[in-house]
């Protein structure tokens, strides 16, 4: 198998949890802390989650530019996300 035939599997794999998990769970998330609630532990840890996928997930955007977009976008979102949680929690 040739590197960018693993790259392939690794992106697509990627892929799937992002939409299958990830994607779904953060936009609950930003809901959630955008109607003013904190984040619980595990919601913490999923974050956390994330944000280690998202240093592998620029790695290929790296290497693929075709990606970058969607890895800004995501991390994008994931701060709004940290952010507002942090008001949240500043709040109460």
């Amino acid at each position: 198998m040739s590197a960018s035939q693993k790259d392939a599997g690794t992106i697509q794999a990627m892929l799937q949890r992002l939409n299958n998990q990830r994607l779904p769970r953060a936009l609950e998330l930003k809901a959630r802390v955008d109607r003013g609630e904190r984040l619980a532990e595990g919601d913490i840890d999923f974050l956390q989650s994330v944000f280690a996928d998202a240093n592998q997930a620029q790695a290929y955007a790296d290497k693929y530019p075709e990606y970058r977009p969607l890895v800004t976008r995501l991390i994008a979102l994931y701060s709004e996300i940290t952010g507002k949680a942090l008001e949240n929690e500043q709040k109460s």
